[in-house]
């Protein structure tokens, strides 16, 4: 088993879910008392949040990728970037380091491909959903037809994201917003949603809907799990 490097704390909450999910993943796979063999480099969320909203991904991308190289010398076989909006700087990160990155787009795409899915819609932040370097990926390189709510509910969903989710809030008021957007996509053609954003599955799961929902954390998790059993 190689040592999965993990860069969070983008948020927290959604942090815990991927060591969560990661470690029961190895467990159900090997059984007895194993887990995972991971490296864990948590960053604090606020400084970064406001680069973001003032445009400084420059910035960003030296922090990330300087994090990203302690994950490395700990002695990480491959890191993922456990956050969606953050990998608007991936291309940055993957060339300060000498180890892969597994890209959350990527992993989230062989999940829809697998399912015969062409026509999905995406949630996400505002960064994800208007940004070219998801959405863009998923069409360039995959070959999937990506749809995203209108204007005002990009807002909402980005509101939601930042004001609650990353502050560990749920309200049904939220939750009900967000379904009606995911109908909304799937009246526009989509197979399926993407919950592209990490904290989106805190809010919203499979059983809320009878629309198909790829939960970018759980698909990453998964990734990562068997990436880390593939390699020995």
């Amino acid at each position: 088993m190689k040592t999965i490097g993990l860069l969070g704390g983008m948020s927290w909450e959604s942090t815990a879910t991927y060591y969560q999910l990661i470690n029961e993943g190895v467990k159900h796979k090997l059984g007895g008392l194993h887990s995972a063999k991971i490296i864990l480099y948590s960053v604090d969320f606020a400084p970064l949040e406001r680069f973001q909203h003032d445009g400084d991904w420059s910035e960003i991308a030296c922090m990330l990728a300087e994090k990203a190289l302690c994950v490395k010398s700990a002695g990480a076989d491959f890191l993922l970037i456990c956050t969606n909006t953050m990998h608007k700087v991936a291309p940055y990160i993957e060339e300060k380091i000498s180890i892969p990155l597994l890209h959350i787009a990527d992993a989230t795409a062989q999940s829809l491909i697998t399912q015969g899915i062409k026509k999905v819609g995406l949630l996400g932040t505002a960064f994800t959903m208007e940004d070219d370097f998801y959405k863009g990926r998923l069409h360039e390189k995959h070959g999937l037809n990506v749809l995203v709510p209108k204007d005002y509910d990009r807002q909402i969903v980005h509101q939601v994201i930042y004001q609650e989710l990353c502050q560990g809030k749920v309200t049904e008021a939220s939750k009900e917003a967000f379904l009606r957007i995911i109908g909304d996509l799937q009246e526009q053609g989509a197979e399926g949603v993407i919950l592209g954003c990490t904290e989106i599955g805190l809010l919203v799961n499979q059983s809320d809907t009878h629309v198909s929902l790829f939960d970018t954390t759980h698909i990453h998790a998964d990734f990562a799990i068997e990436t880390a059993l593939s390699l020995g």
